[in-house]
């Protein structure tokens, strides 16, 4: 994808398998999936493409996420994530900025490994708020703990919207994580928004009700998600979630007064 001169291009890891019913549920409605048989499996399960996104932009070499690492289960399997990086020209210490959506496990699990970061040369940057929820809070979990602590000499927190490279910007919106971010690459008059988890399927950008079982706080994750689908919806902006079938892009249009994704 090109937003004016910036690159943006999909690096894959691997793939998770969820129990649609159990992850994404409409209140009051027994099986809300009836009306969306194309995005889950023949058996109920949705799969999630995991990984992040790369943008070239300017003399920086920016990751968007750093996929789920070696994990490899019955639910998720990663591990191509360098090797799809690589299959762009670019190595581990080409990378300048690795930025994070937010800290859940299948977003962070190239940015280190055994203890030792995976980009030698980037700046790690992640919302003051995600890092003291994963990281510091008394209750934090340890495997997060383990993950992300060895990335603090390179780490920058943020607290406030703003440019963290040449036409990224960065966006709170939290609702699925307390320091959940949204990255919004624009250039040239176009826009792009990398939404995160923001939004785990296409789904819900056409139902205003759905509720993500993964997010810390529903009713604020469901207000902002809506507020951004209804920010994009019938103009030219594009967006992505981290989740999205083949993590394509694409735009909201408005259809009978109802919303809905069209991948392009």
């Amino acid at each position: 994808m090109k937003v004016g001169d910036i690159e943006i291009l999909p690096v894959f890891d691997g793939t998770g398998r969820e129990v649609a019913a159990e992850m994404l549920t409409r209140p009051g409605v027994a099986d809300p999936w009836a009306c969306h048989p194309g995005c889950v499996d023949a058996d109920g399960v949705l799969r999630l493409p995991l990984g992040g996104f790369l943008v070239r932009t300017g003399q920086r070499v920016v990751l968007v996420d750093a996929g789920v690492g070696g994990i490899n289960n019955d639910k998720y399997t990663g591990g191509g994530f360098l090797d799809s990086l690589r299959s762009y020209g670019v190595s581990p210490e080409d990378v300048t900025d690795v930025l994070f959506t937010h800290l859940h496990f299948d977003h962070v699990g190239w940015a280190s490994r055994r203890g030792a970061v995976v980009f030698p040369n980037a700046t790690y940057r992640a919302h003051a708020d995600d890092w003291a929820h994963f990281v510091t809070a008394t209750d934090a979990e340890a495997g997060a703990v383990r993950k992300l602590s060895p990335l603090e000499p390179q780490l920058e927190l943020f607290t406030a919207d703003g440019t963290l490279a040449p036409g990224v910007d960065a966006r709170h919106t939290p609702g699925h994580t307390p320091g959940s971010t949204v990255y919004v690459v624009s250039d040239q008059g176009e826009r792009a928004l990398l939404l995160g988890d923001v939004v785990h399927s296409v789904v819900e950008l056409a139902e205003p009700d759905w509720r993500a079982v993964f997010d810390v706080d529903p009713v604020a994750a469901s207000a902002v998600r809506n507020q951004l689908a209804d920010e994009v919806a019938d103009t030219p902006d594009l967006v992505v979630g981290a989740h999205f079938p083949e993590l394509r892009f694409g735009r909201v249009i408005r259809a009978g007064g109802q919303r809905r994704f069209q991948a392009i």
